[in-house]
């Protein structure tokens, strides 16, 4: 799986991306979630033109899944991450997420962010496998615009179903404090990048 940053006529495939995606929230009585329309294209397009849409390339160079992202409060936020569905449970949407965590390291960035769904298996739970921690009211890191991505969410119709706030560090300059894990781990991750 190669990780490189969207091509201006993919753009069309990240939206089919988006609604293979969206399928199976259907089987979870979220058929609105599975029937929301994607990202329009001109959207897209000012992710790629900023450099912050990446894909996750087959064998064949085309995409399987996408990931884009702001900076938010000084962390980069996860605004879209898709997976298709032919190309799940195979770690492409970890190998993303670990593709923006290096970046974000590069970046001098405090924190991955992201806003999902609680009781959605592929979401929350899984994000909490790779290192997220959900965010509470009270909870500092909770920042401003946090709090201000929760609400347009809640205004375009997603609290219906319980959300959350996730975080997860990222880890700065693991080479320079001299653990050997932590240099192969920043080796690994510049590889796959």
């Amino acid at each position: 799986m190669r990780i490189r940053a969207a091509a201006p006529a993919e753009l069309p495939l990240l939206q089919d991306i988006e609604r293979a995606a969206g399928e199976p929230f259907r089987t979870l009585g979220m058929a609105a979630i599975a029937d929301d329309d994607p990202l329009p294209l001109d959207v897209l397009e000012s992710y790629r033109r900023a450099g912050r849409a990446w894909v996750a390339a087959d064998a064949a160079d085309r995409p399987v899944a996408y990931l884009l992202t702001d900076t938010i409060d000084g962390s980069a936020h996860i605004e879209q991450v898709s997976v298709h569905p032919d190309a799940a449970r195979r770690g492409v949407g970890r190998v993303l997420i670990e593709h923006l965590a290096a970046a974000a390291r590069d970046q001098g960035l405090a924190a991955l962010t992201l806003t999902t769904f609680t009781e959605v298996p592929w979401n929350a739970p899984y994000y909490a496998r790779l290192g997220f921690r959900p965010l509470t009211d009270s909870d500092p890191a909770l920042t401003e615009g946090l709090r201000a991505i929760s609400r347009a969410e809640a205004a375009h119709g997603l609290s219906v179903w319980p959300r959350v706030c996730m975080r997860r560090e990222v880890r700065h300059a693991p080479a320079d404090l001299g653990v050997p894990e932590a240099r192969e781990e920043a080796r690994e991750a510049r590889q796959r990048g």
